[in-house]
């Protein structure tokens, strides 16, 4: 017999009734401190009293879980089991709702009290407004540096991966050499943490004398550090994408006369390009995150920048300021890698 679900229903209505007196002490609570700090201003007062009108727009699915409880309880006294199941659906589907949105309600109102600790302390260390406005220009000028070592980095390394995928994928004896530098370079890289390859390539090559390293950059040696890396994570990306080629693909074109060399530019890389896309994306996001580590070798990108900014003032606000960047220029790439990954679902089923 199914159940009318009035009593989940109900929970959910006490639940409502109990976030709406943790949301009315939090807002006393921001008001207190306000108090303390002498900071009044209507935009304020306006917006804690929007905060505090959150838990009740939750009563409206709870009421509507309860109505269709209701109908539920009513459909089972009448002996309708098929108007029951689905009014009971209905209901838990409303209360489930009150539910999930008043579990992330719960979530901001524990960050308002993290925020508000200690008398601000959390929010005077990580958000002062007037330090990251005053500091701003200088950390974005910085994040440049960044933003220009990933892109040279990211090229190269693509250009790399597929040089070093191609390697291990040689056939034959004679090829076994290079197979082996190939699959040695892979293991080597992938085994090491970015951070020791930037210092090892950083501090070390100059340090070796030889000129044409002496000269370079610190920036061009980031690069350097960053295309072994990452080159070593493409490559295994391209490989499983070249490796997932149907047998067949590479029979086809060979016995149409194309050369191995042919057979990979023209019939197999293509394809396997389209395939590993979203992999590649995410080795990107993954590089871009790493060039803050370029400040162990002196470059002054926007971690670094940051990082002098917080000794001077004492603040960790300069520091957000950063994050808050990377943040923009990462969060619209993952949801491309998830649009990416949606789009092959799609067309396999299709398929």
């Amino acid at each position: 017999m199914p159940r009318d679900g009035l009593g989940f229903a109900g929970g959910a209505l006490l639940l409502v009734v109990l976030l709406f007196g943790a949301t009315l002490w939090v807002v006393g609570r921001v008001k207190q401190t306000m108090a303390i700090n002498g900071f009044q201003a209507l935009w304020a007062d306006a917006l804690l009293l929007g905060v505090l009108l959150v838990p009740l727009a939750l009563l409206w699915p709870v009421l509507r879980g309860l109505g269709q409880a209701r109908s539920a309880r009513r459909a089972l006294d009448q002996g309708d089991l098929i108007a029951a199941r689905v009014a009971s659906a209905e209901a838990h589907t409303w209360a489930w709702f009150a539910l999930g949105y008043a579990a992330a309600w719960v979530i901001f109102l524990l960050l308002v009290l993290f925020f508000i600790a200690n008398n601000v302390a959390v929010g005077r260390t990580f958000f002062q407004l007037e330090l990251i406005a005053s500091s701003f220009e200088l950390v974005l000028r910085a994040f440049w540096v960044n933003v220009v070592i990933f892109f040279f980095a990211g090229l190269l390394s693509l250009v790399w991966g597929l040089i070093i995928a191609v390697a291990k994928l040689l056939p034959g004896r004679p090829a076994q050499p290079i197979r082996f530098l190939a699959t040695f370079y892979t293991d080597a890289f992938l085994s090491l943490p970015s951070i020791i390859v930037i210092y090892l390539v950083g501090f070390g090559l100059p340090l070796t004398g030889i000129g044409f390293f002496r000269n370079m950059p610190l920036e061009a040696l980031a690069v350097l550090a960053l295309t072994l890396t990452y080159g070593a994570y493409m490559a295994e990306v391209y490989r499983a994408g070249l490796e997932s080629i149907h047998p067949s693909q590479w029979a086809a074109a060979r016995s149409l006369g194309l050369s191995y060399g042919q057979t990979l530019r023209f019939v197999i890389i293509p394809q396997a390009v389209r395939r590993i896309v979203p992999p590649l994306l995410n080795n990107f996001i993954g590089m871009q995150k790493d060039t803050a580590l370029v400040n162990v070798v002196g470059v002054i990108d926007a971690f670094n920048q940051a990082r002098i900014i917080a000794s001077n003032e004492f603040n960790l606000s300069a520091v957000t300021t950063v994050a808050i960047l990377f943040i923009l220029i990462t969060i619209p790439q993952t949801r491309l890698v998830d649009r990416l990954v949606e789009r092959d679902r799609a067309r396999m089923r299709q398929g």
